[in-house]
């Protein structure tokens, strides 16, 4: 298959009851032709499908998905994230309409059957009030129970329609032949208030879950909140007018006023103001735009107003790559989750054959009651069992976990990349533009001799070079007549080389100046060490024989890397510094930053090599780079993390991205995988703790010590409660402080 033609989309999956439902999704979507790999969200109610455009199609893939039992919504004019929303508001309205309905009709059956039992037609009127309740009301649960039936299999849906159907056909035999049991000298019961109070109890559950797991995805919603909806274009002549942002086309003029938002990604044209990218990065403080510098969509302008160059529109902004980045990470499954989609796919059958056993214990185990206290048992069994709070387990965590991280500036590209992060025990720091600001000057230049007649041809052989350093060395000759390069060569890691008229010229590290057998002059090695020793990296320029110049290069270490690597060694964290400076300078930078643990004279590939004998002592190693230059090391390591800045921003090259270049985010980053982590445990372990003790109850396990039976009714709220305490409990990650003040 051509990796052109391959799609990754996300859309909404409708009539999901519960985790068994995500897995037959799956299962479908997987089976279909030309998809190499799908996986559903319960949680989230959507299918992320990777797929072969040239085998397959959105309708294809509903088809599939339709043959199970269930939909997914594929209206290619809306946008995915505005129809799930709508596929979400919608289920929201109907459950909210059917659990009033159920409620108001319940509880007189309730309040009938436990208080006003002898009135006369009690029975008559309970039937009456149920049956639209049962079959009206919660026809969902037995029409998905009847799909899943015919494709053989069973969910959450099966065992309520079991359930509340065996209460209410008993109900109603008992009511139509009432003989067969006063023959048999037993008083003929009613529950109907048990099948309708279960149906109304069910429906609570589900619309308090449906309404919790809305608020798990709200950073989606304030994401796209960003983005106005009009903008201000200036045209040919310079008229201002209101356009739609859909209309928006590259190299479009646009003007901002004071207090808008900024609409697409751009460049500054005229004027100048501070903008506000907290939203995007993380950090508070307003930056400073003038001609020249580049805007985000999504971030606030303040008091002054601008004009501005659109440059990237619709789903190439930044703004709309987070959105993506943060969606496919909240539909992505975490490892742990694997297990959890083993029991689901079991669960059901084994909780019908649970029920029926109690049933059959209760008939050869109780000679008198043993028919009616086996068939409460069975539906209170059926009732009680609850899939839906293993399945909303992991998801419902690790969407709140990704949604907290992209509000604070941490892009987590994937569900394992969360659990990963906190096992980590080492951290691998790049040095330019990780630990250091990133914005390298020339601080000085010494020349041999005092002789400067070759600043052209070292001005030229930097010209070549994309490296930040020597991009530092073209800025400080600024207009000097740059000398033409013939026969260009770049050795990564360790310098340039070409020729200037047939002589032989090279600017680089002290290490490339002997490996290519060119002296260095005495002075100039002792200026380069009184340099390095100030934490500057040094420059060495030869051209013909000798070397000619050694350039310092300052970069400055980054205000808040100390209190970043303070924060990680705290925690127990190795830090390590990796760079291609040489030794002395490294000593002094990392002893700046507070580093113990440093390599220096390390060319890329040394990086990666280094990472890998880490891992082979035993350790979890996070690397931390800018996403390109540190590709080997980061494909190395444990977690791969990139720092970056707008559109910079390494999206494609880490597992982990920080949009902002602030440090501290690294230690924030590994405290939410700890939150996260330890919120999925509790969560698996509740659902887990409460199927393991309810189910037994329910079967009757302390009948024979107490004499307590359960009620299906109790059972029913014990069920719903279960999966909404585990929402709410996803939920509690937002009120965790991630950050530690200074």
């Amino acid at each position: 298959m051509a990796n052109n033609k391959i799609i990754k989309q996300t859309f909404p999956a409708l009539n999901m009851g519960c985790a068994g439902c995500a897995l037959n999704i799956e299962k479908a979507l997987n089976k279909s032709e030309g998809v190499v790999h799908a996986a559903v969200n319960f949680a989230a109610a959507t299918a992320m499908v990777e797929y072969d455009s040239s085998v397959t199609s959105p309708e294809s893939l509903r088809a599939a998905v339709q043959n199970a039992g269930y939909d997914l919504v594929v209206d290619s004019r809306k946008d995915d994230a505005d129809a799930i929303e709508q596929a979400h508001e919608a289920n929201y309205k109907k459950l909210k309409q059917r659990t009033v309905w159920a409620f108001l009709l319940s509880i007189p059956v309730l309040v009938i059957g436990m208080i006003f039992m002898n009135i006369p037609y009690a029975k008559e009127i309970s039937w009456l009030l149920s049956t639209p309740v049962v079959f009206w009301l919660g026809r969902d649960f037995f029409s998905d129970a009847w799909k899943q039936l015919k494709h053989r299999s069973a969910n959450m849906d099966t065992l309520v329609a079991l359930s509340t159907g065996i209460a209410y056909f008993f109900s109603v035999f008992n009511i139509l032949f009432p003989k067969f049991w006063y023959s048999r000298g037993i008083e003929p019961h009613v529950y109907f208030e048990a099948a309708s109070i279960i149906i109304a109890v069910i429906l609570l559950g589900r619309l308090l879950e449906e309404k919790a797991k809305g608020n798990t995805s709200s950073v989606i919603k304030k994401l796209m909140g960003l983005q106005p909806k009009t903008v201000t274009k200036v045209n040919g002549v310079g008229e201002h007018e209101e356009i739609a942002i859909d209309r928006i086309a590259v190299d479009d003029i646009l003007f901002v006023k004071p207090g808008e938002k900024i609409a697409v990604d751009g460049w500054v044209t005229e004027g100048s103001s501070y903008v506000d990218e907290s939203m995007l990065t993380g950090e508070p403080v307003a930056v400073l735009k003038e001609k020249g510098n580049k805007v985000f969509a999504g971030t606030m302008n303040q008091k002054g107003s601008f004009c501005f160059r659109a440059e990237k529109v619709g789903a190439d902004t930044v703004l709309a790559q987070i959105i993506k980045t943060v969606q496919e990470a909240q539909g992505s499954k975490a490892p742990v989750q694997k297990l959890v989609d083993k029991i689901a796919g079991v669960f059901v059958p084994v909780i019908i054959g649970i029920a029926v056993l109690s049933f059959i214990l209760w008939l050869l185990l109780d000679s008198n009651t043993g028919f009616i206290h086996g068939l409460l048992a069975l539906v209170t069994v059926l009732v009680i069992a609850c899939p839906c709070a293993l399945g909303l387990a992991t998801p419902t965590a690790i969407m709140v976990g990704i949604g907290k991280g992209a509000e604070r500036g941490i892009l987590i590209k994937d569900a394992e990349s969360l659990e990963i992060a906190k096992k980590v025990n080492v951290v691998a720091l790049d040095k330019t533009g990780t630990l250091t600001e990133g914005k390298p000057a020339v601080a000085d230049i010494a020349w041999l001799n005092g002789d400067d007649s070759k600043k052209g041809v070292f001005s030229g052989l930097e010209k070549y070079s994309g490296h930040p350093l020597a991009e530092a060395v073209v800025r400080y000759f600024g207009n000097t007549g740059a000398v033409s390069i013939d026969r260009f060569e770049n050795v990564t890691g360790k310098g340039i080389r070409g020729f200037v008229h047939g002589e032989p010229c090279f600017s680089g590290s002290q290490k490339w100046m002997v490996e290519n057998n060119i002296p260095i002059d005495g002075n100039l090695e002792m200026q380069a060490k009184e340099w390095a020793k100030k934490a500057n990296t040094v420059i060495y320029f030869a051209a013909g024989k000798n070397v000619l110049a050694v350039a310092a290069i300052t970069d400055q270490v980054k205000e808040n890397s100390p209190e970043a690597v303070r924060q990680l060694q705290s925690s127990g964290i190795g830090v390590y510094m990796l760079t291609g400076d040489d030794e002395a300078t490294a000593r002094e930078i990392a002893a700046n930053a507070g580093i113990t643990h440093y390599r220096a004279d390390m060319l890329p590939e040394e990086k990666a090599l280094f990472v890998k004998q880490l891992q082979e002592t035993g350790k979890i190693v996070a690397m931390v780079g800018d996403g390109i230059n540190d590709s080997a090391a980061l494909a190395q390591a444990n977690l791969s993390i990139a720092m970056g800045k707008g559109s910079d921003i390494a999206i494609d090259a880490a597992k982990m991205t920080i949009i902002s270049s602030d440090l501290t985010k690294i230690p924030e980053a590994i405290r939410l995988s700890i939150i996260t982590v330890k919120t999925i445990r509790q969560n698996l372990f509740w659902a887990f703790i409460y199927n393991v003790f309810a189910i037994p109850i329910a079967a009757g396990i302390l009948y024979p010590v107490n004499g307590f039976l359960l009620n299906p009714m109790i059972a029913g709220a014990a069920m719903a409660l279960s999966s909404v305490s585990v929402v709410l409990n996803s939920l509690r990650q937002n009120s965790v402080q991630l950050y530690r003040s200074t």
